[in-house]
């Protein structure tokens, strides 16, 4: 495994330092502050770990309280609300300094069968026609700004694929809506809650950025406000986050310095894995 990966694999699997207590450090992704799909995805790892493996995950509710200190570890603490004969139900807690930074509610489900419908995949170019987002830094690196250019060409865990193009350094209008390809740079184990854990990280990439394309901004924008208030997941079906999947994002709706944008995870071979719901701050200062 690539060791940008295996960084990231050791980073959501957190140490555990009491039955229900975990502690995880964090990765500077150049922001200035923790990534929420890092504390979402460290929280759903510690909430994992208190639950036996034939109940995998099917849905997180999460909270963005407070920024976190990126040179500060992170302690979550876990909860066991519930053990029932199908579900069971977490609450995570991670805290930074005796304050709560984001917390999590967590739902897992005895694997069943039942009823199946889902949406169609839209129609969009296979990923091996399109470049990457790190490739495209790459080809015009020069013309970045020297603050953006070691985070835009730096090497990354999950290769994104657009496949319409955004500029953060020259926004435009667009229509609120994105597609992209997601994977992850190598091989992982077959361990399911893994790929989870790395596609509930991922989700966070390329999301509340959709509410701003009708307004012409990006989070580059001078006196631009962008955070994460709140996300939510549902997973439906199994998939491996080394196979390619597509992210459909749009955004329905901007108002009250907020944003609301909505995914959904397709496979290569068109079946709906798992659906995504983020509101965010969109504030002009």
């Amino acid at each position: 495994m690539q060791r940008v990966l295996e960084d990231l694999v050791n980073l959501l699997a957190l140490e555990r330092i009491d039955r229900d207590l975990f502690r995880g450090t964090s990765q500077n992704l150049g922001w200035g502050a923790i990534f929420g799909g890092q504390v979402l995805g460290q929280a759903l790892s510690a909430a994992t770990q208190t639950v036996t493996a034939d109940r995998p995950v099917h849905s997180v509710h999460g909270y963005f309280i407070r920024a976190g200190e990126l040179d500060r570890p992170i302690v979550y603490q876990v909860d066991r609300l519930r053990d029932g004969r199908s579900f069971s139900t977490r609450r995570v807690v991670a805290v930074q300094e005796g304050e709560a930074i984001f917390s999590l509610a967590a739902s897992f489900q005895v694997e069943e069968s039942g009823f199946e419908h889902s949406d169609a995949m839209p129609d969009v170019p296979a990923p091996e026609a399109l470049r990457s987002e790190r490739d495209l830094a790459l080809a015009f690196a020069d013309k970045l700004p020297l603050a953006v250019r070691a985070m835009a060409t730096a090497e990354r865990p999950i290769e994104i694929r657009p496949v319409e193009l955004r500029n953060p350094l020259a926004p435009r209008v667009h229509a609120p809506s994105r597609r992209l390809w997601y994977r992850v740079i190598d091989r992982l184990p077959d361990d399911p809650a893994l790929h989870r854990y790395l596609l509930a990280y991922a989700s966070d990439f390329s999301f509340l950025g959709t509410a701003l394309d009708p307004h012409g901004v990006s989070w580059l924008t001078p006196k631009m406000q962008v955070a994460s208030l709140d996300h939510a997941m549902w997973f439906h079906r199994p998939f491996r986050v080394d196979e390619w999947l597509l992210y459909d994002v749009e955004s329905p709706n901007a108002s009250g310095g907020r944003g609301l944008v909505r995914g959904r995870f397709f496979d290569r071979e068109g079946r709906l894995v798992a659906s995504t719901i983020q509101e965010g701050l969109i504030r002009k200062r």
